[in-house]
Order: C-alpha cells, then structure tokens, then sequence
C-alpha cells in the first residue's frame, strides 16, 4: 500500500514534468517539391539537424519532400495561412507573390557564380528577401539552384530557332512563360512531381531545369537530348511564414 501511495504521489508530478518538455519543443513543418535524393534535400536535412542541435532539442524540423504537401504555389499558400511553417520553392514561383523576385528570371543576369552569389548575399538580395513582410511571408536565405538548360525528347535544341511551335514546360513563372513566347514556343505550366508523365505522354516536348534535377527526377529516360544553355540561374529560396514567426521567441528567431 505504501509503495501505491507513492506512486500516485509522483505520479502528477511526472505528468507535468513531461508535459512541460513536450510544450518546450517546438517542430517546424518543412516542405519542398524535390526527391530524397536531390542535393536540396539534403540541405534540409543538415538544416534540421543543425537547427536541433543549436536550439538544444527545442526546435526540431520535420521535412515533408516530394510536393507531399501539394506544389510550390500550394506550399507558399500554407505558409501565408500558417498551416504550413517553411518551404523551399524556387524564386520563379515565388515572384507570383512577391514580384520583386521576377528579377532572377532575366536570361543571362550574372557574368559569373562569383557575381551571383555577391547579389545572393549582398544588400540587393537581402533587400529582395524583405519583401515579403506584407505577403505574410519572409524570405531566409537563397540557394544556388544552378544554371537551368533545355531538355528534349526528339530533337535537339541548338539554336534558339529550334524552340519555335515546341511545347516547352515552364514553371508557373510569368518571366519564364514570357521567355518561351518570346522564343515563339508554346510555354507549358506543368508542376514539378508531374513533370515526367507529361513528358512520357507527350504533353509537353521538353521541359528546362538544373542538371541536379534533369538527373534525380530521372528526365533523362524520357528527354535524350540535353542542351546546356544555362539560360537563367533562378535560386530556391528558403521561406518562413510570418505566422510562424509571431509563435517563436526571440531567442528562438535568433539561435
């Protein structure tokens, strides 16, 4: 009877002990549209773990990959409600929110990877993360997304004539959309995830991304015929909802 008593005796205690430790973590719902094994991916993985080891336990990441959560517009969308906490989409999706963005979509912006990455984290980009306060959302950091380059099923592109009359698929991007047109193609918005059906079906006739992705998302048993162009260098960005924020202290914004 003893050792029951003081059982029950500790027994709330114990309950509000791991109460308290289970309210002191906080998990952050992480989204993005790539595979496992993209780079990306595994960018996010080092994230997390990062963000858990500085925070000691109380922060922790729980990534949700492979557009599990919809496209890159639909996780932008989440964040802006806050039912979603971050997302990594690339910022030719994101000028659809934040037009500051569509500047990353000009063909041939950068003379170099050393001139991207000064505008990435110099004054012009930081500046281009900010903007989307009044969007509920902000902007964390920039990725290198690479160089995107054209990629075909039946014939080669060479020269940008060969892109005339072809169904060519974009991201739901208004520059790259423009870019297409101008070229005198027809501009195909297609998500990620449903990319290589529309290519196997004959939806589209090529589609251009980075190398990274032309190889994970496996496009080349479709597209044999890679063009590398490197025609523009649109960066992911890491973004957070500002509902989310307003629940983190200032510690926990800060590390």
């Amino acid at each position: 009877m003893k050792i029951r008593h003081i059982v029950f005796l500790f027994l709330p205690a114990l309950l509000i002990n791991s109460c308290a430790e289970i309210k002191s973590t906080k998990t952050l719902r992480l989204a993005h549209s790539v595979d496992t094994q993209h780079p990306v991916h595994n960018g996010m993985v080092v994230l997390g773990e990062s963000l858990e080891r500085i925070s000691e336990g109380k922060l922790k990441v729980q990534i949700y990959p492979n557009g599990q959560l919809g496209g890159e517009r639909e996780s932008i969308e989440l964040l802006q409600i806050g039912s979603l906490d971050i997302a990594k989409v690339s910022a030719g999706v994101l000028e659809n929110f934040i037009p500051e963005y569509k500047v990353f979509s000009i063909p041939y912006l950068f003379r170099d990877k050393d001139h991207m990455h000064d505008i990435y984290d110099g004054k012009v980009g930081k500046g281009i993360l900010s903007q989307g306060n009044k969007f509920n959302l902000e902007g964390l950091t920039f990725y290198d997304a690479g160089s995107r380059s054209f990629y075909t099923k039946s014939t080669p592109i060479n020269s940008p004539d060969d892109i005339k009359d072809m169904k060519i698929r974009v991201m739901k991007s208004n520059m790259a959309i423009a870019m297409i047109n101008d070229l005198g193609g027809a501009p195909t918005p297609i998500s990620y995830g449903e990319l290589y059906t529309a290519l196997q079906q004959g939806v589209v006739s090529g589609a251009e991304n980075n190398i990274p992705s032309y190889f994970t998302s496996k496009h080349y048993e479709v597209c044999k015929f890679l063009s590398l162009d490197e025609h523009t260098s649109v960066p992911d960005v890491l973004v957070i909802g500002t509902e989310t924020l307003k629940r983190l202290s200032d510690q926990e914004k800060n590390g």
